[in-house]
């Protein structure tokens, strides 16, 4: 099983137990840091990807290739699974 596949049934598995508390990370710094905390998981928000960019938060200031490019770096900081915005693919 892959790493990403790995992640995804880890995540499924929290939907499955009830709720559960997410962090999120705009950075890998803090992808580190919430991992630390104990969190199951973590998320992006597109106000945090903006803003870890310099940019307001507007999704149509953000490009396709930024968000992806932050996500990646965010999930090869942490073995957490991690969700991010999908409105901005």
């Amino acid at each position: 099983m892959t790493a990403q596949a790995s992640r995804a049934a880890v995540f499924a598995r929290l939907h499955d137990t009830g709720v559960f508390v997410v962090a999120n990370a705009s950075d890998p710094g803090s992808a580190r840091l919430l991992s630390g905390l104990g969190f199951p998981a973590l998320a992006t928000t597109s106000a945090g990807l903006a803003l870890a960019l310099g940019r307001p938060d507007a999704s149509n200031l953000l490009r396709r290739d930024e968000v992806l490019g932050r996500a990646a770096a965010i999930a090869a900081a942490t073995d957490l699974p991690n969700t991010i915005p999908g409105f901005e693919l």
